[in-house]
């Protein structure tokens, strides 16, 4: 199976002075993602976690929503012409009985976030296939001071980071700041995939009582994902797209960004959000 890091030979200039030396690489390999045998998409990930990855892809795709929807997760042998594994495809078996989506170009194209499709038929789409509708009962209540720890306690938590400087990461925290999980990736959407595949295989879904953190900005299909697993609340360190915050705005997403110390900018949901006076 693939590492996560790898050693390069890198030349060092610094001030002037050059050096050679071995660094760390973060690792970037394809993952092939089969539904009942069928190629369903491929990714570009870090090694690990690919059977949690896969399984929070298919919820993000409304495919699944519960653990026993399930019957296998496995690695395909001979995926190549010579018989060897590369341990870059996985195969989903459903369970019997749980609908088998009609997998089409149409479908693959549709899945990543260069879709190309008009931002109506995308904000429907996830509306009529949402299994949680983010509708909190009670609701959740985050204070600015409790969202404004989250970014560094995520930082703390990247482990591979540290060594690499090359990965993205998203973290589940509770409604008390308690870090729940956090995952590392070289694609921002496939750190969530894992994050949610796990909670699925966990049975913990739907997270209804969860914040997700990500770093860099947040994008339509990190506000998708969240809204598939029945997230109530995302937050990430940099910009929003407009596509995310009418995606939150539409499903009751309690979107912030810029969140960086005691700054942040709340698009959408503020109701969730103990804001003082001023609004």
């Amino acid at each position: 199976m693939g590492r996560v890091t790898e050693r390069r030979r890198v030349i060092r200039v610094r001030d002037g002075a050059v050096s050679t030396r071995p660094d760390t690489l973060v690792v970037e390999e394809p993952l092939e993602i089969r539904l009942n045998g069928k190629p369903l998409a491929i990714t570009m990930r870090t090694p690990g976690d690919d059977f949690a990855l896969a399984a929070g892809f298919l919820v993000s795709e409304g495919v699944l929503g519960a653990a026993e929807e399930v019957r296998s997760i496995v690695y395909c042998a001979g995926a190549t012409a010579d018989g060897v594994n590369t341990y870059n495809v996985v195969d989903v078996q459903l369970a019997p009985g749980v609908p088998v989506p009609d997998i089409t170009l149409e479908r693959n194209v549709y899945t990543t976030s260069s879709c190309g499709l008009c931002g109506k038929a995308s904000l429907d789409a996830v509306r009529t296939t949402a299994r949680f509708p983010i509708a909190d009962t009670p609701p959740v209540r985050l204070t600015p001071e409790l969202l404004a720890g989250l970014p560094d306690r995520l930082r703390a938590a990247q482990q591979v980071f540290d060594r690499t400087g090359g990965l993205h990461a998203a973290a589940l925290f509770s409604e008390e700041g308690e870090l729940l999980d956090v995952r590392e990736d070289v694609g921002r959407h496939n750190a969530v995939d894992k994050l949610v595949g796990r909670a699925l295989t966990d049975g913990r879904l739907p997270l209804s009582r969860a914040v997700l953190l990500v770093s860099g900005r947040a994008s339509f299909e990190l506000a998708q994902k969240a809204v598939m697993a029945g997230i109530p609340v995302l937050a990430a360190v940099s910009a929003p797209s407009s596509l995310a915050v009418d995606l939150a705005a539409e499903t009751g997403l309690t979107l912030v960004g810029f969140l960086r110390g005691p700054h942040m900018n709340v698009y959408a949901g503020e109701e969730r959000i103990a804001l003082h006076s001023g609004v």
